[in-house]
């Protein structure tokens, strides 16, 4: 049975695929190739990836995402595809769900949500319960920055406080879209925000969000 971070796999790679290499992504400075490039490095050079956690590696990532970039894209596709390599931690099923379902499921939407044309993608209640439970546990981390003191809701009426602080902002919304306004896509995100205006605009104009 296909997982969730497997399906989410192979829709970014055909995302990608059908947009091109030079195509705009939400990923600020990323074109769809920088975004392909960036996939497969973290997959595949565990060396280079930590760069986007350590400062003192960052450098190092930079250059070899670039020497990644600059391969044939239809490579870089291929690689997204056929998945990491036999010895990597991402070959292990719950790894691979653990790390990788919301990061193509956010990645997938940068590149759809980058598109003019673009429309919302309907998701599974299955799928939409197991992104909720990621915001559960990582609400904090990824809202640990917000200006304002953050909550989410879904339309169940679930919450997840994702910073404590006054004054509080609540954005509701679809679990999918919850993770997109998280992850810093706050303008791409379908959600409706309640609170005072000038925290919600600051939470707006927040860059802090995400990891």
């Amino acid at each position: 049975m296909s997982t969730h971070a497997k399906r989410e796999r192979l829709l970014l790679a055909d995302l990608l695929e059908a947009a091109g290499p030079e195509a705009p992504t939400l990923c600020e400075g990323w074109t769809t190739r920088d975004l392909a490039a960036h996939v497969v490095v973290r997959e595949r050079r565990p060396d280079a990836a930590a760069g986007t956690v350590v400062p003192l590696l960052k450098a190092r990532l930079d250059r070899v995402q670039a020497e990644f970039a600059d391969k044939p894209y239809e490579e870089l596709i291929q690689l997204i595809r056929t998945g990491p390599p036999r010895m990597s931690p991402f070959t292990i099923k719950q790894v691979d769900e653990g790390a990788n379902t919301v990061e193509f499921y956010v990645h997938a939407e940068d590149v759809r949500r980058a598109q003019p044309d673009w429309s919302p993608r309907e998701l599974d209640p299955v799928f939409s319960d197991v992104l909720w439970a990621r915001l559960e546990k990582g609400a904090r981390l990824l809202g640990r920055k917000a200006p304002v003191g953050l909550v989410l809701r879904r339309p169940n009426g679930q919450t997840a406080v994702a910073h404590r602080g006054t004054p509080v902002v609540t954005v509701s919304g679809e679990p999918g879209e919850l993770t997109m306004f998280l992850f810093g896509r706050q303008d791409a995100a379908k959600v409706e925000v309640d609170g005072e205006r000038e925290a919600v605009d600051r939470l707006h104009q927040a860059k802090q969000l995400g990891i």
